[in-house]
């Protein structure tokens, strides 16, 4: 019953609230090296779009790469010095606009946001004056250049693939032993619920790595995707991510008592969250509040924010240190709630 109907009730709300390629409330960094009325107007009319959030106001141009690589900031604005003096006399002026394209809709979205707003302001500052004025937008879009797709499909469909396959493979592995019997052969044995439980992870942990070599050498190889930083850093990562998938995976056999049941679970309580609340494919700043407060318990979330970090922007472990806490915080949470489970049935 709970399939039934909470399956399409879940299904209905996600889809509904969750997919929208709307740009709201995206975070923003202005660098305004003029300060004059002018760029004061554009940047008012850009916060009071309602597209944008400004987070910082930066100070040189050496604050840029941090921002982007901290991952807080999607969008940098850059106003000339003089901005309005040049305006006025030259009557052109130049605003560039840099984008992190590490998801190519955003940035496109971002950019094309910010053009149409400036070139709105341009349009009433020209009937106002009477005069011929043009603002020029410069467009540099960082770590994609060319916006390929491709560069926001990698590192999604591996975190999927691994979420999916990890955690799916073990759960059905176990509870088909609860079916068979042989599990309560495990469970009297003298083995402890923690070696039961490392001995059902480590094949799996195997063939989960095994997957995700060949998805990164394919999407090197075939489609050109770039590995900036560190490949073991990156491998490291997926490791950690791959445990703590295969132990959700045992957590969910816990509960399960038969492979229906377990694929069931993992299919419900994994595939849409992962491709709908992740930021795989939709940004998580255009969902409602609660949305984005359970997108932070979904370990996917973090993982993609650690690829894309690692491969395309070249970041160290100094930028993702904290994703990686994260992740392995639940692959801790999820290995201890299993052993407990495993010492109750014991008991």
């Amino acid at each position: 019953m709970i399939i039934l109907f909470g399956m399409p009730l879940v299904q209905v709300l996600l889809f509904g609230f969750a997919i929208s390629n709307d740009v709201k409330d995206a975070n923003i960094a202005i660098l305004d090296h003029a300060k004059d009325n002018v760029s004061r107007e554009i940047t008012q009319k850009l916060l009071s779009s309602g597209y944008f959030k400004l987070v910082k106001d930066l100070s040189s141009e050496n604050d840029i790469g941090k921002c982007f690589r901290s991952g807080k900031v999607k969008e940098v604005i850059i106003f000339e010095n003089i901005f309005a003096r040049n305006l006025d006399k030259e009557k052109k002026v130049n605003i560039q606009l840099i984008a992190d394209a590490s998801d190519p809709n955003t940035a496109n979205l971002l950019v094309n946001y910010t053009t149409s707003i400036i070139s709105d302001y341009q349009r009433e500052l020209i009937q106002d004056k009477q005069l011929p004025l043009q603002i020029e937008p410069e467009i540099k879009l960082l770590y994609n250049p060319g916006l390929k797709s491709v560069f926001m499909f990698v590192p999604g469909i591996i975190t999927v693939l691994l979420m999916l396959i990890s955690a799916m493979m073990t759960s059905i592995s176990i509870a088909r032993e609860k079916e068979l019997g042989t599990m309560e052969v495990l469970l009297v044995s003298p083995l402890r619920p923690i070696q039961i439980v490392v001995g059902k992870v480590i094949p799996y942990v195997i063939l989960a790595f095994t997957d995700a070599l060949t998805i990164l050498l394919l999407g090197y190889f075939v489609f050109g995707m770039p590995v900036q930083g560190s490949l073991l850093l990156l491998l490291a990562e997926s490791l950690i991510f791959i445990l703590m998938a295969l132990s959700l995976g045992i957590l969910i056999s816990t509960v399960s008592d038969s492979q229906q049941m377990a694929m069931m679970l993992s299919m419900f309580a994994l595939m849409l969250p992962t491709i709908l609340l992740s930021g795989f494919i939709f940004p998580i700043e255009n969902m409602p509040v609660v949305l984005q407060w359970l997108s932070n318990i979904m370990p996917p979330k973090w993982f993609i924010i650690i690829v894309k970090a690692i491969m395309l922007k070249g970041v160290g472990l100094a930028y993702i240190w904290k994703e990686t806490l994260i992740i392995s915080g639940m692959c801790l949470l999820f290995i201890a709630l299993s052993v407990r489970k495993f010492k109750i049935r014991l008991q």
